[in-house]
C-alpha cells in the first residue's frame, strides 16, 4: 500500500470512527495550501499535523496527519468547530505552528514555510 492510499485509509477510519463522537456538533472542511515563503512555489509532501485545543489552551492527545499533494494542497472534512493547532513539518524548512479557530463550514489556510535561520557558534 503506498503512502497516499494509507493516508486516505487513516483519514477515512478517523472520520467513520469519530462521527458518533461529533454527532450534533458542527463540523468544517479545511483546505490547506503550503508554499515556500521565498517564492510562493508549492511544497509537496509536507506533513500537516492537526490537534484540537481545549478551552484552557491545552493541546488534546488525539490528532490527525495529512500530507500535501504536488500542488501544495491538502484537504480534510468533518473537523469539529473550535480551536485547532496546526503544525507543518517539511525537510529544509522551519517547523510552522499556529492555532486557528474553526467557526464556519469552510476554512482555507495558506502556510508560507521559511528556510531555517543561520546558526551561530562560538566554536571554530
Amino acid at each position: 500500500m503506498d503512502a497516499m492510499a494509507y493516508l486516505r485509509m487513516v483519514t477515512l477510519v478517523f472520520l467513520v470512527m469519530g462521527a458518533p463522537a461529533f454527532a450534533g456538533q458542527k463540523s468544517a472542511s479545511l483546505q490547506f495550501l503550503v508554499v515556500k515563503g521565498s517564492d510562493g512555489k508549492p511544497v509537496n509532501n509536507a506533513e500537516i499535523v492537526l490537534h484540537p485545543v481545549d478551552k484552557k489552551g491545552k493541546q488534546k492527545a488525539e490528532g490527525l496527519e495529512l500530507k500535501t499533494h504536488p500542488d501544495g494542497t491538502a484537504q480534510i472534512s468533518g473537523i469539529p468547530y473550535g480551536t485547532l493547532r496546526v503544525q507543518v513539518i517539511s525537510p529544509g524548512f522551519r517547523t510552522f505552528g499556529e492555532d486557528y479557530t474553526v467557526s464556519g463550514p469552510q476554512l482555507e489556510i495558506t502556510i508560507k514555510l521559511q528556510k531555517p535561520s543561520d546558526q551561530y557558534t562560538i566554536y571554530k
